[in-house]
């Protein structure tokens, strides 16, 4: 059953507004649930993300958005993963004079960005994921941790959006949500909650100063999505089942998913950006995964 507002509401009355600030270890986290750390990164190595775990993407990569990825815009220092969205002028090596699609469409891209994840490197179904991270908050700003699905094309193969942020008719929102195929190709059924940011600098005007943890309980029940405890989305597995294609009648969310973590501009949701507050910065304190034995 979906959560409230109103039982967000409530919860978060519970959970002081500094537990975000103080790192669990990842060591010793949920033990007395039976969880044990079955993968992680702590960035605790300056220099690039260890290469072992992460890949890059490179170029346009979807949603029309307005920032190419490019590896020089990820980096890790003092314990932190680094993202950096600027503003920067960058020829295209997508670029196609007579163009099939829009990514090939500019010769040059304005901004430059950075999206990383853990494709043919780390895969896991089921399990606890725990992000800790801070976000930008700008205009056009688009940091996402997210998870895919290995088996079949998107969105078939299943998307879980752990944690998005950006503007909704000029008011920011935190988005959690669930997608998994529709009837069509291509065709996505999605089950989201769009909270607005003020809700969360109502309980702390310094907010989006501070890390927060961002959490996932995946089961074969069901798909829980949470801020600093507070839950922001339950997706029951019985909800999230493929409606055509190939996988028709598969559940997406009882098959191996990957890790990624990008900062996007603008695009379909992003909406416009503000230049003035360029370059953003988002900062990703560790990635844990937690599975019970």
């Amino acid at each position: 059953m979906k959560t409230t507002l109103l039982t967000i509401i409530f919860t978060s009355l519970f959970v002081g507004s500094s537990f975000a600030q103080t790192p669990r270890k990842a060591t010793n986290a949920y033990r007395n649930e039976g969880y044990k750390l079955v993968w992680s990164d702590e960035f605790s190595k300056d220099g690039r993300p260890d290469a072992r775990k992460w890949s890059y993407e490179k170029g346009f990569e979807r949603n029309h958005e307005a920032q190419y990825y490019q590896r020089e815009n990820c980096w890790c220092e003092d314990g932190m993963l680094i993202f950096e969205a600027r503003k920067e002028r960058r020829v295209s090596f997508e670029y196609n004079p007579t163009p099939t699609w829009w990514d090939q469409k500019a010769l040059y891209a304005d901004y430059t960005s950075a999206s990383i994840n853990t494709r043919g490197k780390f895969t896991f179904t089921y399990g606890r994921l725990e992000v800790r991270a801070k976000i930008p908050v700008s205009k056009g700003a688009w940091p996402a941790i997210w998870l895919l699905g290995t088996a079949n094309p998107w969105p078939h193969c299943g998307e879980i959006d752990v944690m998005e942020y950006y503007h909704i008719k000029g008011e920011p929102h935190i988005l959690a949500n669930a997608a998994w195929g529709g009837r069509k190709a291509g065709d996505a059924v999605w089950d989201d909650i769009k909270i607005p940011f003020s809700y969360f600098t109502a309980l702390d005007k310094d907010w989006a100063d501070k890390f927060h943890i961002w959490r996932m309980d995946w089961d074969s029940t069901s798909i829980r999505i949470y801020v600093d405890d507070i839950l922001l989305n339950e997706i029951p597995a019985w909800k999230s089942i493929n409606l055509g294609g190939k996988s028709e009648g598969v559940n997406p969310f009882s098959r191996e998913h990957f890790i990624l973590l990008n900062l996007a501009l603008g695009g379909d949701n992003g909406g416009p950006i503000d230049d003035s507050a360029l370059p953003l910065r988002y900062e990703v304190d560790y990635v844990r995964v937690y599975q019970q034995k």
